[in-house]
């Protein structure tokens, strides 16, 4: 049996009741399921916070679009759709401080927390960040757990913010091969965040550009011997709807923060035109003027796709 308690900025309006597993309750339209001992969400218009003497439910307020700083700097009229990021220097920003490494990817969490509001706010489409590689596997153990439990944190701490703001959570790797714990948080993130119709947040986890590649080749391969495609029908456009990025337009812009200048394995087919913007914060120092200020050097770029201008 667990403890409810319903906490607004009202009086109050409900008396602490007791549920048991698998029961339902629901507070101003948001339902939740109690199974056991945890809660599952079935919309997001309340936070549910666990303590030992129960679970409190609170308010979640919508991100205010009209607090974005610089927002009259850039031109709103040519943002980019897609913003791609390598979120690179978590561990030189933790030894910079004398820090654990884990204390880093800790930080970084909170900055892809800001960024992730200001894109919103900017009402950019998509936002795809490189979470963890295929090649990340290759770091101590220990810290390896840390980015695994730092994800299904994020996922258990920020999904209803998330919701309440209209953000779609997809993935895009091997997830298969990510613990059960972060699989089970993943997909429970996504069903509950694919009838949004806002930013698309898109976490690159266990991911390799290389790996997409081949996979993409193989499935196609398939089909070909299977007899659902011609190898003449195969073209780019035919390759891009194979990738994992399917439905998404290409990165317009790609930044990497720490100021290292290399893809990393990191969307090598979609990268083809997109401008890239290198900056020398640390990843846990990237924040929403960092942001800003990355889209303005965009915004000063040509882009020509291979051509020329005749104007």
């Amino acid at each position: 049996m667990i403890e409810v308690q319903y906490l607004d900025s009202e009086p109050r309006k409900h008396e602490p009741r007791t549920l048991s597993g698998g029961s339902f309750f629901e507070v101003r339209g948001s339902r939740f399921e109690v199974r056991g001992s945890k809660f599952e969400v079935r919309s997001a218009r309340s936070e549910v916070r666990t303590s030992s003497m129960g679970v409190e439910i609170m308010r979640v307020k919508p991100w205010k679009r009209d607090i974005v700083e610089s927002e009259d700097w850039v031109a709103m009229d040519r943002l980019p759709r897609h913003i791609a990021i390598i979120m690179d220097g978590n561990g030189r920003w933790a030894q910079k401080r004398a820090l654990p490494r884990s204390m880093g990817h800790r930080a970084g969490v909170e900055a892809l927390r800001q960024i992730v509001k200001t894109c919103s706010k900017l009402k950019i489409q998509v936002l795809t960040v490189y979470a963890f590689s295929t090649e990340n596997w290759r770091r101590p153990k220990d810290e390896v757990g840390v980015l695994m439990t730092l994800l299904t944190e994020y996922l258990r701490k920020e999904l209803l913010e998330l919701q309440q703001n209209n953000v779609i959570i997809r993935t895009m790797g091997k997830i298969n091969d990510l613990p059960l714990e972060a699989q089970h948080e993943l997909a429970h993130a996504m069903e509950s965040t694919r009838e949004n119709t806002g930013l698309i947040l898109n976490l690159a986890l266990n991911y390799g550009g290389r790996a997409e590649i081949i996979d993409t080749v193989k499935s196609l391969s398939k089909e070909v011997l299977s007899g659902k495609l011609r190898i003449e029908e195969i073209d780019e456009q035919r390759f891009g709807e194979s990738l994992y990025t399917r439905g998404l337009p290409d990165p317009d812009m790609l930044i990497r923060t720490s100021g290292e200048i290399r893809l990393s394995n990191f969307l090598l087919w979609q990268l083809a035109y997109t401008e890239i913007v290198i900056v020398e914060e640390l990843w846990p120092d990237f924040g929403q003027k960092a942001l800003i200020e990355a889209i303005k050097a965009y915004q000063k770029r040509d882009r020509r796709f291979g051509g020329i201008h005749t104007n």
